[in-house]
């Protein structure tokens, strides 16, 4: 056995270089990758969406919007149809409700849209959420107020669109027999408002 050899300075310095360096593994932490975090709910045109969903899948949950129009928003936006709208940050969030509100604008023809040369405006939209609500409503009191026959139709609650009503449409009217009893007890009751009236 012999003596141990003598270090040289240059070998001195290197195993110090080597401590350091595992010194220095153990105390810096490894840089830690973020998740983007996805959200459980994402609101769009007014309404919430889940965010587990694919793109295409979830923003046909919008009223207004069918599996066509949700396809040609998809490839007109430049998104991927199948990534999961979760993962949509505000700018992307901002771009799709933009092609969503004014899709004529971005491209997409005029037989994808729901309202066709507007009697108001004459010009083709897409109306979706509440907007398409609004305006169901008021072309239905438009035709009300017209007294056509589609307005009366509405106006009666009977069905629009020519179907029999023999055996259809029962329900939600009085319709059928008024039992006798049923009709006495409302003929007392009418006579006693009648009474009522009188007095004042």
């Amino acid at each position: 056995m012999g003596s141990p050899k003598k270090k040289s300075a240059k070998d001195e310095e290197q195993e110090r270089i080597k401590e350091q360096k595992e010194k220095e593994k153990k105390t810096v932490k490894p840089a830690r990758v973020e998740k983007k975090e996805l959200r459980e709910i994402i609101r769009i045109a007014d309404t919430d969406l889940d965010a587990d969903k694919p793109l295409i899948r979830a923003i046909t949950g919008i009223r207004g919007i069918n599996h066509s129009m949700a396809k040609a928003v998809c490839e007109v936006s430049g998104f991927d149809k199948f990534q999961k709208i979760g993962s949509l940050d505000e700018s992307q969030v901002h771009k799709l409700e933009e092609v969503l509100k004014d899709p004529g604008k971005y491209g997409i023809p005029s037989y994808f849209l729901n309202r066709r040369k507007d009697i108001e405006t004459g010009k083709d939209l897409h109306l979706s959420g509440s907007d398409l609500e609004v305006a169901k409503k008021f072309d239905i009191r438009r035709m009300v107020d017209l007294r056509n026959w589609k307005g009366t139709r509405h106006m009666m609650g009977l069905p629009v669109r020519g179907q029999r009503t023999r055996s259809s449409f029962r329900k939600g009217r009085a319709v059928g027999v008024v039992r006798k009893a049923v009709r006495i007890q409302l003929a007392k009751s009418g006579t006693e408002e009648k009474k009522e009236e009188k007095k004042k």
